[in-house]
């Protein structure tokens, strides 16, 4: 892969003296998937609003595509598509005009079969003469999408796309998200919740103040910086854990049913052929044993409470 977004340095200032961007350095694969994750105030709306031209670059350098989005403003915006959080859309409009709309806004001929061909990759073809307000809220954040997707964007950005979606609703999303990659659509989206990150994402940044805190392989970063839990059932409840076992610093679950044990996976001994045995000597009886692995949620939250201290 080959980059196609590259951020340089990039610092954002606004009058009253708010840092909102402090040299923020990214390079976005062409074809990827990456998710920004950062809590509320963080940086990634202005980010997203910098890079798309929105918002004006106070030091720093971007590309799209080779270009440089302030001296070739609309060759580098022409190549990117943007759904922001809010649903802007005109109610009375049609599907198919509000995304001809958007299309002819970019100066592009008229296309009738592309069009057709992105309403039917987002399930919309049905509802392209419906007019906006009597779609569900689903349906209108795709039709954003379709607008985005209007003029044959080579990147993609998803500015919070399933805010406020139900969670069936939000699968679907993924699902549209997915199928857009297949397509050689480079997509960055924004997102606070976790589980999205984890579902559809290819790379993971984490931004806070204002600052890339890492940008990782999805996988490599849980494997790298993620913890094993192990949960052993047990066949009797226990009122307190064994002076015999406290050096293993177990988790006692309220009915005393079970004992969690969290051990690092790059530690060369996790401790575990210890622990069982001392569990027997100890006289505890297993019912069960699970393993979990820890979840991208736990890492964010890790790394952002590490850059806030």
């Amino acid at each position: 892969m080959t980059g196609i977004v590259s951020v340089q340095n990039l610092r954002k200032t606004y009058p009253g003296g708010l840092h909102a961007l402090k040299g923020i350095n990214l390079e976005i694969e062409e074809g990827e998937i990456l998710a920004l994750l950062g809590p509320n105030g963080a940086g990634k709306t202005t980010l997203i609003s910098t890079i798309c031209g929105i918002s004006k670059i106070t030091e720093g350098k971007i590309t799209v595509g080779g270009m440089d989005i302030v001296t070739e403003y609309r060759k580098a915006r022409s190549m990117i598509g943007l759904v922001p959080q809010e649903i802007t859309l005109e109610p009375f409009e049609t599907v198919i005009n509000s995304v001809r709309f958007s299309r002819g806004l970019f100066g592009k001929p008229k296309n009738e079969a592309y069009l057709d061909q992105v309403l039917e990759s987002l399930s919309l073809l049905d509802k392209k003469d419906a007019r906006v307000i009597t779609l569900s809220g689903g349906m209108k954040r795709r039709v954003l999408i379709a607008k985005a997707l209007s003029h044959e964007p080579r990147v993609l950005f998803l500015d919070e796309p399933t805010a406020g979606v139900d969670v069936e609703l939000r699968k679907d999303m993924w699902n549209t998200v997915r199928k857009l990659k297949q397509q050689g659509v480079t997509i960055i989206l924004t997102t606070h919740y976790i589980e999205e990150a984890e579902a559809i994402a290819d790379r993971i940044g984490v931004i806070n103040g204002g600052e890339i805190l890492l940008v990782e392989d999805k996988n490599a970063l849980m494997a790298r910086m993620g913890k094993k839990k192990i949960r052993i059932d047990l066949m009797e409840a226990a009122n307190k854990i064994p002076n015999k076992l406290k050096s293993y610093d177990l988790d006692l679950a309220k009915d005393g049913k079970a004992l969690t044990y969290t051990y690092d996976t790059k530690s060369e001994r996790t401790g575990i052929t210890g622990l069982l045995n001392d569990l027997q000597a100890a006289g505890m009886q297993m019912r069960d044993v699970q393993t979990q692995q820890s979840s991208l949620e736990d890492i964010f939250v890790g790394l952002v409470q590490e850059s806030s201290t």
